[in-house]
């Protein structure tokens, strides 16, 4: 009985995540909702990214499947784009827990210095079919004040 309760409260916890700004029900005859998240960019306060994905309520493992759209949402600075990691693999802003199995999503920023593009790659960490599920949307420097003065720098 203590053990229904503990999975009662965990699914309803599931339900109060802050981040989230839609949940569409697929039906009746289902319990899974696509949920919309949107994660500001901690470090490059300019970019929200958006991700839909599936939640199966009363299933313990959600789809790996998921859709990433990020764009500008307000001023980017040189300041911002000086404390990002700029490694190849870059590094994680937001993760979400899709399984009691330790599979997560992930959604990780990769700079682009070649291009001055910001890369924000939504993936999975368990391979599903084969494949791991990932999704990716960028956020390009141009026409902001941090595309200038990096492009300053580089010359």
């Amino acid at each position: 009985m203590r053990a229904l309760y503990c999975i009662f409260v965990l699914l309803m916890l599931t339900g109060c995540d802050k981040n989230e700004v839609g949940d569409v029900s697929l039906g009746i005859f289902t319990t899974k909702d696509i949920k919309l998240d949107a994660v500001a960019d901690p470090v490059v306060t300019g970019v929200t990214c958006h991700v839909a994905s599936i939640e199966a309520n009363l299933d313990l493992s959600d789809p790996s499947d998921s859709s990433l759209a990020c764009r500008q949402t307000g001023p980017i600075t040189a300041d911002m784009i000086a404390q990002i990691d700029k490694s190849k693999n870059g590094e994680v802003l937001f993760t979400k827990s899709k399984s009691i199995f330790f599979k997560t999503m992930k959604i990780r920023r990769i700079f682009d210095a070649e291009n001055q593009t910001l890369m924000y790659l939504s993936y999975s960490t368990k391979e599903t079919s084969g494949s791991f599920k990932h999704s990716l949307s960028t956020v390009p420097l141009w026409g902001t004040e941090a595309y200038s003065t990096v492009k300053r720098q580089q010359n």
